[in-house]
């Protein structure tokens, strides 16, 4: 788990809701801006430029695990 935590390191938001959007964002086919109305329901308020580069900096990762598990 530290690894984990070392890749959000410094990051605004707590890696929980790092990790939920770029789940959301691969793993449901969404737009940047659908999984941030999602967030904005639940209290969050990135930007879309956060998401952005939160897809881009975590998203590989994301996309293989999801890969992974999907056989």
């Amino acid at each position: 788990m530290k690894k984990a935590q070392s890749l959000y390191r410094g990051h605004r938001f707590p890696a929980d809701i790092n990790r939920h959007c770029v789940w959301s964002y691969f793993r449901f086919c969404l737009s940047y801006r659908d999984v941030l109305e999602m967030m904005a329901e639940r209290g969050v308020g990135a930007s879309y430029e956060a998401n952005r580069f939160w897809c881009e900096k975590f998203g590989r990762q994301y996309a293989r695990r999801l890969r992974k598990e999907r056989g």
